[in-house]
């Protein structure tokens, strides 16, 4: 297999610390005011303007809570496995099945076991989501849609729209979801009309 060369490491970078801030639900300014680099640096080096140096990424590697390694996709030498790391955010998993630069990101997403129903906490940021049901039956908002998902249905959204992602019954979920940015749209779609609302228990 041919070694990426260093400036293909380089230019990994700024999706990956895209997605890392991301899926953690980080927003530039509250990231900016935890490390101390500038909104304007953050934004460029995410976007690939700015080139990554050891005193931006040492701080975003400890707000993140992983090795710098992960962030300059430092290959394992001689180990042809891939070693998935999840993340947790908001007491949910993600395991992220994806590590290309730009384009769709793909995680597998876990939300475990509840007692207690959690209220809806709508949130948006820019991209646009596109889901599966693994396992469990997903209660999703969008908007001023509140539906339940059974296991084999899809569904996808902007995420510009406040939304949602919650157990149904209090039981786990697992879920496939990809995210790219706004406009690029997952190729996949499903013939089944869209879920019917469902009226809450």
């Amino acid at each position: 297999m041919e070694r990426a060369t260093d400036d293909e490491v380089l230019d990994a970078v700024g999706p990956q610390l895209r997605a890392l801030r991301r899926a953690r639900g980080i927003t530039l300014a509250e990231l900016s005011a935890t490390t101390g680099v500038s909104e304007s640096t953050l934004s460029r080096l995410e976007s690939g303007r700015r080139r990554p140096s050891l005193e931006l990424l040492l701080p975003l590697a400890r707000v993140y809570g992983v090795p710098l390694d992960d962030l300059v996709g430092a290959p394992s030498t001689g180990d042809p496995r891939i070693h998935l790391k999840p993340i947790t955010r908001f007491g949910m998993t993600f395991i992220p099945l994806s590590r290309r630069p730009g384009g769709t990101h793909a995680f597998k997403m876990i939300i475990p076991a509840r007692p207690e129903p959690l209220e809806p906490t709508p949130q948006t940021h820019e991209g646009f989501e596109w889901l599966y049901v693994l396992n469990g039956r997903l209660r999703l908002v969008v908007g001023e849609r509140d539906l339940t998902l059974p296991p084999g249905e899809a569904a996808e959204f902007d995420t510009a729209l406040p939304h949602w992602l919650g157990s149904a019954d209090g039981g786990v979920v697992e879920l496939l979801i990809l995210f790219g940015l706004q406009g690029v749209r997952s190729h996949v779609r499903t013939d089944t009309p869209q879920p019917r609302d469902r009226n809450r228990r």
